[in-house]
């Protein structure tokens, strides 16, 4: 097995902000660069999942929307979720910050084929310290993994539906509406 290096905080910032950086997505997850790559399916679900919540934001104002490109400072390491949520209680205004200083409220995390599990499970533990709650879609599996601070995860599938708790009150979706009807769960 071959140590990889380790990096500061200050590395990162600095390697992310070269040149030929600035149009790749990195994420800085157990002080290791990771470049976040996606694809088409796991897009058009996480663009799915956004319309639902951007559309319940438009009627109860209850924070900050950001998708994938938003950049959030968690523990320290550098996240990008596909989705994001901040309350307005806590950030009154949007942040223009490359790093929001301000954990999300909420982070949604679709799955893609490159995402590690190992850079996941570092992901959802430094989230849940910092007090994010986090749903974790997997496209293949089509089911949403929810991850709340001081409770147990629960796996929806889709008989199930999602809810946004305390966060988000009255939002209500069917985890079947989430994913494209032509295309049924593999594993």
């Amino acid at each position: 097995m071959v140590a990889r290096e380790r990096l500061t905080t200050e590395e990162f910032d600095h390697i992310a902000s070269l040149p030929e950086n600035r149009e790749k997505r990195l994420e800085f997850i157990g002080r290791e660069i990771v470049e976040v790559v996606s694809n088409n399916y796991a897009s058009e679900i996480t663009m799915k999942l956004a319309t639902y919540l951007g559309m319940y934001l438009l009627t109860h104002p209850a924070g900050h929307m950001t998708g994938p490109d938003g950049g959030y400072i968690v523990s320290g390491e550098r996240y990008m979720p596909d989705i994001a949520i901040v309350s307005s209680a806590r950030q009154p205004e949007s942040s223009h910050d490359a790093w929001n200083p301000n954990a999300p409220d909420l982070a949604v995390e679709v799955l893609s084929p490159t995402d590690e599990p190992s850079n996941l499970r570092i992901k959802i533990v430094n989230y849940l310290r910092a007090g994010t709650t986090v749903w974790v879609v997997d496209p293949n599996k089509q089911q949403v993994e929810t991850y709340i601070p001081d409770m147990a995860p629960q796996t929806l599938t889709v008989v199930d539906t999602l809810t946004g708790g305390a966060l988000l009150p009255d939002f209500e979706l069917a985890v079947k509406d989430i994913f494209p009807a032509n295309h049924p769960p593999s594993e």
